[in-house]
């Protein structure tokens, strides 16, 4: 067992982002069954918002990491 090597662990990270847009397609379908367009829509909105937040963030923490301020 000392011999053994780990190896690398694999990128998930495509299945991780599809699983996210399957799970989301059904909980907006079920949304809509049940409560309609409206609420589904809020939920998109909502969704929205917080993708463009983590977005921002992200460049954010790139440039400070980077050396730059972020603005």
């Amino acid at each position: 067992m000392e011999n053994h090597k780990l190896g690398r662990a694999p990128d998930f990270t495509n299945a991780c982002i599809v699983m996210f847009g399957v799970n989301l397609g059904w909980v907006l379908l079920f949304l809509f069954a049940i409560y309609g367009l409206v609420a589904a829509v809020f939920i998109c909105l909502i969704v929205n918002h917080w993708l463009n937040w983590v977005a921002v963030r992200r460049r954010q923490a790139d440039q400070l990491y980077a050396g730059k301020t972020p603005g």
